[in-house]
């Protein structure tokens, strides 16, 4: 097809123009990088089109990160975002951050910190732990989702050792608006396939590394969860709080559009 390829022939031409063109305006080129991402010196790069893209916001995983490159990138990228969050960030990394940032909202059960603004409301997830062990892990989900524009409804200690716990729990959450439910457990993990059993609402089911032995460091909760009886159970990975959340922004974005 002789016009096709006149066509192919014509977009080559116009895009080594281009080309050569961003070679020789190396700040022109700089500015389209950054309409995609923020360089950040030469470690990082700040994914600030995310939400748009995605409906998901970037943010900063602190495990690996000295403070100051965590410093570093908040500052960055608070000149485009209103709010960032850092997750599972450690004692010296938090107490650096709100030295920089005074103001910053921390989570230091979870190791969340909030810099910056909040997103707007989009609506309400409930979280559940099985034991008090698991608080941590559920601190980051509601710290995130909190983040992420959503209330929270917390109900901590509430697991199959003692099951008769959960039924008030679930009577007050089937009675409000909520429209998904974070569950965070170690050990066997059973808490989330007897919730989803029990509701019409979406699980997301969060593994934690607490348990004995052969628990595994959170292996053993995982693979139970995969295995849930009860359908409606979705599972993210061990101890990610943050994954859970997200997903409950997504349930809560989509279910309120």
């Amino acid at each position: 097809m002789p016009e096709t390829e006149n066509k192919i022939k014509e977009l080559r031409k116009i895009l080594k123009e281009l080309k050569s063109e961003l070679n020789n305006l190396p700040e022109l080129r700089k500015e389209i990088v950054e309409i995609f991402f923020q360089q950040i010196e030469n470690f990082a790069n700040y994914d600030h089109l995310r939400e748009a893209r995605a409906g998901k916001p970037e943010a900063i995983y602190a495990p690996g990160k000295s403070p100051d490159e965590i410093i570093k990138i908040l500052k960055e990228s608070l000149k485009i975002s209103e709010g960032v969050l850092v997750t599972k960030a450690s004692k010296e990394q938090i107490k650096s951050i709100v030295k920089a940032f005074p103001n910053a909202e921390v989570n230091a059960k979870s190791g969340s910190v909030i810099v910056g603004k909040k997103k707007e409301k989009i609506g309400k997830v409930a979280i559940l732990t099985a034991g008090t062990s698991d608080i941590s892990v559920a601190e980051e989900a509601a710290t995130a989702a909190e983040f992420l524009g959503l209330d929270v409804k917390r109900y901590y200690d509430v697991g199959v050792a003692g099951i008769h716990r959960l039924i008030n729990p679930l009577k007050d959450i089937l009675s409000d608006d909520v429209d998904s439910i974070i569950v965070v457990a170690g050990m066997e993990g059973a808490l989330p396939s007897v919730v989803a059993g029990m509701v019409d609402l979406p699980v997301i089911a969060v593994p934690t590394s607490v348990g004995y032995g052969v628990n595994l460091q959170g292996l053993t909760t995982l693979l139970s969860m995969l295995q849930s009886c009860s359908s409606g159970v979705a599972v993210v990975n061990i101890d990610n709080g943050f994954g859970a959340a997200v997903f409950a922004s997504l349930i809560s974005r989509v279910r309120r559009r």
